[in-house]
């Protein structure tokens, strides 16, 4: 693996190349998230059940991480499936507009959309570690993490609000163009950030099933890996019924725009923000694990505060408080779970456990946005929301029956 120098995160030229681009795609990620299923729900006049069906498209690929990873792993290039990633995001995302020029947008094409940008996504969550760890050092684990997730929670901030806005102003086809062009920009940054290529390994010469066994195996009995996969793939099934639900919910429940949904949404992403600058401070006073843990609850429970909202501002003020102790959680959570993954992962099985981890943990979304489309259609979308809100916050009993528990910091896992 290439010598990376340690010292300040800023100074860290090729790291800070890779995050313009980072950043960039973030804030347009904003945009189609809000415009595709805001499109769904007015324009083509979805259902929950296509709402759920729409969100569960967009997170199917992700039950193919683990065949990815593997895979990826005996690439030696580890830019280039980044910039594949990119550039085909970027020409999906594109051909909703064109689409909606030519009066052919359906929810089939939605389903479409999602199903490669889905796609898209495993591609460049299964690479990404492998790049990471040769632009970081191990001392800038944590603050570099920090700062990505930083600057999620500042596209979350500002990309609804702006998304919001696009959409009145331009409709949700068009808005998603400046998404499309975000994702060129990422493309570009990351291929000019000069990284050594991945050596020779003995795994080169492995067949491919032994080296996909492998990656599970390693999973599996690794004891921080195997209780974090378990939490944090009960915090996705309850946090993507909600997701699949938000927007109905906000629009047909609640009586709001895309302006003032955008709006709450950025606002409730402050909590993002101040989670991911403190998640290091609370982790060094509380200690790592139980920091994970208390995000974990976080996270999830404030989605049964949902069941308070009414229509129009009180609605309006609910949903920005839930979303801003929800993004307080997972930034807790993230910021300081990501640190961990990275530290006890060996090199060499880094995209295969990627992979076979994202499979669980990513691949359990799209169920989850399936079982909430059917069960808020027989049940309502309230009573649906309040159970994913308790059900996720059990999650944290996996950290409770770990190691997790009595880590204090990345230094005891040296």
């Amino acid at each position: 693996m290439a010598t990376v120098e340690a010292g300040p995160i800023r100074r860290n030229g090729r790291f800070l190349r890779y995050w313009v681009g980072h950043a960039t795609s973030m804030f347009g990620d904003q945009i189609s998230a809000l415009a595709m299923p805001y499109l769904a729900a007015t324009t083509l006049h979805a259902g929950s059940g296509q709402l759920g069906v729409l969100t569960a498209v967009l997170w199917a690929p992700q039950l193919l991480s683990l065949l990815v990873g593997t895979g990826v792993d005996r690439l030696r290039r580890v830019r280039r499936p980044l910039i594949v990633a990119n550039v085909a995001q970027c020409l999906t995302v594109a051909a909703v507009p064109v689409a909606a020029a030519f009066g052919l947008l359906s929810m089939p094409l939605l389903y479409g959309v999602g199903l490669v940008l889905g796609a898209g996504a495993v591609l460049y969550g299964t690479s990404h570690q492998r790049f990471f760890v040769r632009v970081v050092p191990r001392s800038q684990y944590v603050t570099a993490n920090s700062l990505l997730s930083t600057t999620n929670s500042a596209a979350n901030i500002a990309g609804p609000a702006l998304g919001g806005a696009l959409v009145q102003l331009l409709t949700a086809p068009f808005a998603m163009l400046a998404d499309a062009v975000t994702f060129l920009v990422s493309a570009v940054a990351i291929g000019t950030v000069p990284v050594a290529d991945a050596g020779a390994g003995a795994a080169d010469s492995e067949p491919y099933l032994r080296r996909l066994r492998a990656g599970v195996r390693y999973l599996r009995r690794h004891p921080y890996l195997r209780a974090s996969l378990g939490c944090s793939t009960t915090m996705n099934f309850a946090a993507f019924v909600v997701q699949a639900l938000l927007v109905l919910y906000a629009t047909r429940g609640l009586h709001l725009g895309a302006g003032p949904i955008g709006g709450a949404l950025a606002v409730g992403a402050i909590g993002g923000l101040l989670g991911a600058l403190v998640s290091g401070r609370i982790a060094a006073l509380l200690g790592t694990g139980r920091t994970i843990g208390l995000g974990a609850v976080l996270y999830c429970l404030p989605f049964a505060g949902l069941a308070l909202a009414s229509p129009g501002l009180p609605g309006l003020l609910v949903l920005a408080g839930v979303e801003a102790v929800s993004s307080f959680g997972v930034m807790l959570f993230d910021v300081n779970n990501n640190a961990v993954r990275t530290t006890v992962t060996r090199d060499d099985m880094r995209a295969r456990v990627a992979g076979a981890y994202s499979t669980v943990n990513y691949g359990i979304r799209p169920v989850g946005a399936l079982v909430g489309g059917v069960a808020a259609a027989r049940l309502g979308l309230t009573p649906v929301l309040v159970g994913a809100g308790l059900l996720g916050a059990l999650s944290v009993l996996w950290l409770l029956a770990s190691p997790f528990v009595r880590l204090r910091a990345l230094a005891e896992l040296d």
